[in-house]
């Protein structure tokens, strides 16, 4: 992964995995071992998906920026859709508390989106690329006088 990658994941991840250790302590006093497992297997499970989310809609935007807001919504709803497919998956385990598993994946979801938007509301975007600016000076067409 790039630095300029890296550095746009540290924003958003590190407030998913406060939250994520928040969500394991308070499932681990509520529901025992069984509920701090299954806190920590939906917020891993939602960090997971988020990254890759994060990953394609950079790749997207590199190398199709036309496809950039199509791609980020549809991406969005098919996280969406898989995550709550993994809560009714998921649902009759034994394996860990399904309460909060779900509750935790949830969580951890919301705050991944929250975090993305501020981290995208605090960078410094540019609108227009100064480099192509210097490169592509327009020819001047008509006349001089």
């Amino acid at each position: 992964m790039p630095a300029h990658d890296a550095r746009n994941l540290v924003p958003i991840a590190v407030p998913t995995a406060a939250v994520g250790v928040v969500a394991v302590a308070v499932s681990g006093a509520v529901a025992g071992g069984k509920g701090a497992l299954g806190a920590a297997v939906g917020v891993l499970l939602a960090m997971l998906f988020m990254g890759i989310g994060l990953y394609v809609l950079q790749w997207t935007a590199k190398t199709l920026p036309q496809l950039f807001q199509a791609m980020g919504l549809m991406l969005y709803v098919a996280q969406l859709l898989l995550l709550m497919i993994f809560v009714a998956l998921f649902k009759g385990t034994s394996l860990f508390n399904p309460k909060a598993f779900a509750i935790s994946l949830v969580v951890a979801t919301v705050v991944w989106m929250a975090a993305q938007a501020r981290a995208h509301m605090k960078a410094k975007i540019f609108y227009v690329d100064p480099e192509s600016e210097k490169s592509e000076k327009p020819e001047k067409t008509g006349s001089s006088s």
